[in-house]
């Protein structure tokens, strides 16, 4: 299969920009500190599994 766009500068050349929402996310210490124990929790679980 064949690449149809391997020309550069082209509209979908260029990756995604992210939205302002998404940027905010990613700057949001709340929304970080609730993922770093959500992270946490599931790495928790896998290594209670594994111990059986």
């Amino acid at each position: 299969m064949a690449v149809k766009n391997k020309e550069p500068y082209q509209q979908a050349y260029y990756p995604p920009v992210p939205t302002g929402f998404t940027r905010y996310m990613r700057r949001s210490m709340i929304w970080q500190f609730f993922r770093f124990w959500i992270i946490n929790f599931k790495i928790l679980k896998l290594l209670l599994k594994s111990h059986n």
